[in-house]
Parts: C-alpha cells; structure tokens; sequence
C-alpha cells in the first residue's frame, strides 16, 4: 500500500528519526540527488550544540552502490522527497516548505 504525505522539512526529519528502522528502504531526493538504499543504522550526533540526524546507507543504484552517511540535517532544506518503503507499507513523503 502506498502512501503520499506533505511535511515541513523539521516534521520530515523528525518522521525518519521515529519511523525508519535498519533494513528499511529510503529513498532520498534532494537538490538534484537520487539515493536510494538500504539503511544500515541512524544515529544522532551533536555538531556546535545541536543535534544532527545521520542515516547510514548501502546505496542500490548500478553504477554507484556505496555506503554512504548523510547528515540529514544539513540537506534538510534541500530535501524534495522522502521514500521509505518497509515490508507492510511504502511511504512517500513531500517535503515543502
């Protein structure tokens, strides 16, 4: 089943940090990026007092398929779409401002 939500970026960040677990899909797009993969862990670290949110990815793209970490916080506005695609459900969310 597949689902369509509208988030401001914040409320998008804070949906992965609840909702997406290891072995999840995610699909990111932002500014002119598409990476879809395999999350291998999230985790939070604080850069200059604030928390940053980092998704750890196995790439599945065919050309490129590394493990990758992004800072979502630091794409956060850049972000246009959010896959995350489990088992039950696939979930797509837009982000707008």
């Amino acid at each position: 089943m597949k689902e369509e939500i509208i988030l401001k970026p914040e409320k998008a960040l804070k949906y992965v940090k609840s909702n997406v677990n290891k072995e999840d899909l995610l699909e990111l797009s932002y500014n002119r990026v598409y990476a879809p993969g395999e999350v291998l862990d999230i985790y939070l670290e604080e850069n200059f007092g604030e928390e940053h949110l980092f998704v750890s990815m196995q790439l599945t793209g065919d050309l490129v398929n590394d493990v990758v970490n992004v800072n979502l916080h630091d794409i956060m506005d850049d972000l246009l779409e959010i896959g995350h695609i489990t088992d039950e459900k696939e979930i797509v969310i837009i982000v707008e401002d």
